[in-house]
Parts: C-alpha cells; structure tokens; sequence
C-alpha cells in the first residue's frame, strides 16, 4: 500500500474536534452535553443576512470574482472605516473563511522551513496551516499567572535567525481572551520594522472587547504599513460560522498579486456566504449592542463560577469569548475524555477543549482547558455545577 505523506503524518488533529467521537457515543447514551468547547456561537445570525438568503432571485449560482464580489468589498471598506482602518477596495480579497487566509498568507509569504514567531497557546490550527505550507512554528509561551500578556521582546528576539519570515499574533486573542496593549503592540511594531519581517494579524474578534481599552489592529502601527496581513472573518461577530467568509488585507501589492494566484486556483470563495454576509453588513446597531452585552453577562457568569470552583483558576479574558482557565487535575487530555466517557451528573455532562492542543509543546497547558462561553447564562450556570461534580468525582477516584 502506498504511503500517506510526511506532511499529513504531521498534521495534529484538532484539539477543539478530537473528542467528537467520545461525545457521539455520551450522547447516543442518552448523556446532555453542555458544549463549552467550540466556538460555535448560540446568538441568531442578523436578520437581514437570513432574509437575504432566503429571497435570492438568481437563476444560476456562479463563480464570484476570485478575490470576491467588488459590492462586498466596497462595504468592508465602511466597515473598518468605523475602527480607523483606511482600505480600499483592492486592498480586499475575500477568502473561504479567516482560515483560508491564513493558509493563503502562509503559502504566498513562507518558504519550506521558513519560521514564524508565534506567542502561545494559540489557535490550534495555525500550527496545521504552517504545516500545509512548510513553515515552521517557533513558540513564544506566555503564562496563566500574568493572564497570557505578551512575552517580553527579548524571549521573541532570542528565537530570530536568517530563516524568521514572520511573527502572527492573533488580538483579542484566542484561547485566552487576551487582549494587547499599545505598548505591546509598539514594542512588535519595532521589532518587525528592525528585521524586516511580516505581522500576520488575526483580529476577528475585535467586536468583542469587554474592558474599555483600545482596539489597536496591526493596520494602526505606522511604518510598517507594506508588512502587515491583516486576517478576518464574518463567522464570530455575525454568527454565520457555516458561510465560510472570511477575508486577507494587505496594502503590499506584490503580495496580494501572490495571494491572488491561489485564490484563482480555488477559483471563487463562495457565493452564497458573500451575499449573506455583505446583507450582515447592514445589520442595525442594536444587533452588535445586544450581542456584546450578552457575551458580557456571560463572561461575568463563566469566570465567576470558575473562580468559585475550589482548585479552579481563571484569569479575567478582555476580549474575544473564550478563556483558558487551570484545573486541579494532572491531564487535562485525560480529564475531558473522562467526562464524556465515564462521568456523568444527572444525566448530563460538559465538552471542554485540552489546553495541550493549543500550543507546540504537548507538555506545555496539561492542566489548563480552554472554555467558550458562547451558550446562554443558564446553560453556563449548569455546566458550571457539572464541571463542579465532575472535578470532585475525577479527584475523589482510587
């Protein structure tokens, strides 16, 4: 039989998703699963993005411009506008998602055993997007006992060589919810400028904000304008995670020439999710109003009820929904299994994510999960009390 390739050997499986088969057999079991491990947000989609849906009058669903439909573009252009990010529509491709993005800026800017500095735990799957394009995640690992700040410069400065193309940071973060300063962003600012290198920026949650501190995007650091590449994406701030549009933003010509030629190989990014999503657009304020200060009574339950936990720490997240909080446990691999396997409190149980899938060394996280506060406060508030049980119950075994 023929053999898989190196790269897909070395491609880790998501740690957010892995469990999905203990979950499938807790639930054919007849086990209530409070989901605390994706996020997938429970809030309804704008509804002029539904009604654009439904009242589509085309007679044939085409290909879309390869860099997406200018009218969409035309409108993202508003939309940052609001955040004091100056584009025009050329300096906007739509993409599959904030993940093809990713992948894209990867393949147009790395080279195979290029290295990218990357502050962890971070979102898992930038570690198979750098796999896909050959490139190499350098980690710089923050800690739960200062709430994930930044790193000092040094620790990033330590790991630069001739192969360091890029550092990627993502702001608000995910998994923690950190968000960063303007001093930290100043400070990445200058060493990106002194080695010349490229910020990759993923900032789809910059909606959700929750301590009064400025919003600072990599597209608000002057001079270094031609290295940044802005990622994006509709799935969080709108709820429309299944349309799949996300976008890549760069004022460098050369690269978004580069990027274009894998968005022509993929053809079109898809055109049913760019019609909904230029529709979300026109959302009335009172939908993002809502929104936010439900992710804010909800933020204010989770971290609440985690800290009440004897033995649990969570540190206060400043954006994004999602926390990484330390458990008193020595696996945290091994714990969330057991909760969809062996443990149940009645009849129900939660789905969390193993930290350890959020950064490049396995050892790093064991004791740490990270929770997505996206269900409403109720189901919080159980999932707190099972989590609770579950803890006691896993600690109290022979």
């Amino acid at each position: 039989m023929p053999e898989i390739s190196l790269r897909a050997e070395q491609m880790p499986a998501s740690p957010i998703r892995k469990l999905v088969p203990l979950a499938d057999a807790a639930r054919a079991r007849g086990t209530k699963i409070y989901h605390l491990n994706i996020g997938q947000p429970d809030l309804p989609t704008p509804q002029v993005g539904l009604d654009a849906l439904k009242h589509i009058d085309r007679k044939v669903l085409e290909y879309s411009p390869s860099d997406g439909y200018r009218s969409l573009r035309e409108k993202l252009v508003s939309y940052y506008a609001q955040y004091q990010i100056k584009l025009t529509p050329e300096e906007i491709i739509v993409t599959t998602g904030g993940s093809e993005a990713v992948l894209f800026a990867f393949m147009s800017c790395l080279n195979p055993g290029d290295e990218i500095i990357v502050p962890e735990p971070a979102y898992a799957n930038y570690m198979a997007f750098a796999i896909s394009a050959g490139a190499v995640i350098r980690p710089v690992v923050s800690s739960i006992e200062n709430g994930f700040a930044l790193p000092p410069i040094e620790e990033f400065e330590k790991l630069i060589n001739e192969r360091t193309r890029g550092i990627l940071i993502c702001n608000p973060n995910n998994p923690t919810g950190y968000l960063y300063t303007r001093r930290e962003m100043d400070r990445i600012r200058d060493m990106v400028q002194k080695y010349d290198l490229f910020l990759f920026s993923d900032e789809v949650y910059r909606e959700f904000i929750y301590t009064g501190s400025p919003y600072i995007s990599a597209c608000h650091l002057e001079g270094i304008e031609q290295n940044v590449v802005l990622i994006d994406s509709v799935s969080k701030r709108y709820s429309e995670c299944g349309i799949r549009i996300g976008a890549l933003i760069t004022k460098n010509k050369k690269l978004r020439n580069a990027v274009m030629k894998f968005c022509q190989a993929r053809l079109s990014p898809p055109l049913l999710g760019q019609i909904v999503a230029e529709a979300s657009i026109d959302a009335p304020r009172s939908y993002s109003t809502e929104v936010y200060e439900e992710y804010i009574e909800r933020r204010k339950c989770l971290i609440d009820g985690l800290n009440r936990i004897p033995g649990v720490y969570s540190p206060i997240p400043m954006g994004a929904f999602y926390t990484v909080a330390r458990l008193p446990v020595d696996d945290s691999d091994k714990f969330c299994a057991w909760c969809l396997s062996e443990f149940e409190y009645e009849g129900e149980t939660v789905m969390l994510a193993p930290a350890s899938g959020f950064y490049s060394d396995p050892e790093c996280g064991r004791n740490e999960v990270r929770i997505a506060y996206v269900l409403k406060k109720e189901d919080l508030e159980r999932a707190l009390v099972i989590l609770g049980k579950a803890l006691e119950a896993y600690n109290s075994r022979k």
